[in-house]
């Protein structure tokens, strides 16, 4: 008997993704295509991509199967190759266009100044490619970003002219993923967004010391709905994510300001459906606003954050986009949770990478908090080195917890990392020395090495 449930693609879905989609199977038939660009042997589907291809076969593929939906989260790849099949077959989707102007980080940053220059600041294009010598006169400090990139991948504050030469230069394995990450895109850039420019360079940006926030929401046939504001909390005295907190603690005045912004922003862009995330300072002393960047899908790793606290769940919400309906037609849970966190731990030093849980660890954990998600991302070898150049540290597991408030999440939160031998991604448990540096402040129960450097900055 032929299912009754509407068949739909999944592209480029792994990890938050795939869990969170694969709790919507009751409503669809699902299809998946693409691969991990963090696996063995996944990755290798990374040798030749190309996305006119990629599209072209799925394409062929959608005649025999008959998808109603596509849908990906996925920020390299996975988002424009679903906006360039759904705008192929006559489906539902962003516009592949407004998802360029997005992505290409130097072209969001111009439109940006021309419709709401009050929320970004001075940058240009760094004018040399990667590897060559850095040219005198550029102002320091800097914010120094790929125009194309995921995950804050070599994004870092440079503090002068050594500093910028040592973070683009790369030996020839890097220079070869680097250039795989970036050509499918650049390639469907100069076909559709000549005036972009080469997406193969860095971009350098006046630094913001400010505490960062991210507005996530959805765009239902050019209407622009905010589905709420998560905080970013900083490792002491870095640039590396620590916590998500939900709900935010941000002036609910200055959150109306941020979905003003997004509304010209994305109308400017021609952005009218599906998900998106803005990242943005504010500064509570000068009450300025600042774009950081545009991503045209959802946070994934908030996704489970929303469902605690809202009742909503942005993945089926999604799905529901792709499908043709709206906001009134997701219907909403009773919420969880009161206060939720996705947890990030991380080291800044490759001595110091603590051991994964254990299986006897991990039922511990499973047994106590049984709506818990946890998600420990081993890295060794070239990968692991390659993290810590790249993104300044390695992120070795997260996890997400809920709590009727803040206090009770905390406590949640202390239980988890002592079960699992993790330090408390709290930064009362976090110190900076005189150097600068921070320093995890040691517990007598400790599994850290006493007196070792735990943070390099």
């Amino acid at each position: 008997m032929r299912s009754s449930r509407p068949p739909a693609l999944q592209l480029f879905s792994y990890d938050w993704d795939r869990a969170a989609f694969d709790a919507c199977a009751g409503r669809v038939r699902f299809d998946h295509a693409g691969f991990d660009l963090f696996s063995f042997p996944s990755q290798v589907g990374l040798l030749g991509f190309d996305l006119d291809r990629f599209t072209d076969r799925l394409v062929r593929r959608a005649a025999r199967r008959g998808w109603q939906a596509v849908v990906s989260h996925h920020e390299q790849f996975g988002a424009l190759a679903a906006a360039l099949l759904a705008e192929r077959l006559g489906l539902p989707g962003a516009s592949p266009d407004a998802i360029l102007a997005c992505q290409h980080k130097l072209h969001a940053r111009r439109v940006l100044e021309r419709v709401a220059p009050e929320a970004t600041v001075p940058c240009e294009p760094l004018p040399v490619g990667y590897g060559e010598t850095i040219p005198e006169g550029l102002r320091y400090p800097c914010f120094a970003k790929p125009v194309k990139a995921a995950f804050s991948v070599l994004a870092r504050e440079v503090d002068d002219r050594a500093a910028l030469q040592a973070l683009t230069r790369f030996g020839w394995a890097e220079l070869w993923i680097i250039r795989r990450l970036v050509e499918p895109f650049e390639r469907i850039a100069r076909q559709r967004l000549p005036e972009a420019g080469t997406a193969h360079r860095m971009m350098l940006e006046q630094p913001v010391q400010a505490p960062q926030y991210n507005l996530d929401g959805v765009v239902v046939d050019g209407e622009v709905h905010a589905l709420g504001v998560v905080d970013a909390i900083m490792y002491p005295g870095t640039q590396a994510f620590m916590r998500w907190d939900l709900p935010s603690r941000l002036d609910p005045a200055v959150q109306a300001r941020a979905l003003d912004v997004a509304r010209r922003f994305l109308g400017a862009v021609g952005f009218t459906r599906g998900c998106f995330n803005m990242e943005f300072f504010h500064d509570p002393v000068s009450d300025r606003l600042t774009v950081i960047e545009f991503n045209p899908r959802l946070a994934s790793q908030f996704g489970d954050l929303y469902r605690r606290v809202l009742g909503l769940d942005p993945h089926s919400l999604s799905l529901t986009l792709a499908l043709g309906g709206g906001l009134a037609d997701e219907p909403r849970r009773e919420p969880t949770a009161g206060a939720t966190s996705s947890f990030v731990f991380r080291a800044f030093h490759a001595g110091q990478v603590p051991p994964m849980p254990s299986r006897a660890q991990r039922a511990a954990f499973a047994a106590r908090f049984p709506d818990g998600m946890l998600l420990p991302m081993p890295k060794q070898g070239a990968g692991l080195a390659r993290e810590f150049k790249w993104l300044g540290s390695h992120r070795y597991g997260v996890m997400h917890l809920g709590g009727r408030d803040e206090a009770e999440l905390r406590r949640h939160c202390e239980e988890a990392c002592t079960l699992l031998g993790w330090p408390l991604p709290y930064a009362e448990a976090w110190t900076v020395d005189a150097l600068g540096q921070p320093q995890l402040r040691l517990r007598p129960d400790s599994r850290w090495p006493a007196g070792q450097p735990v943070l390099r900055a």
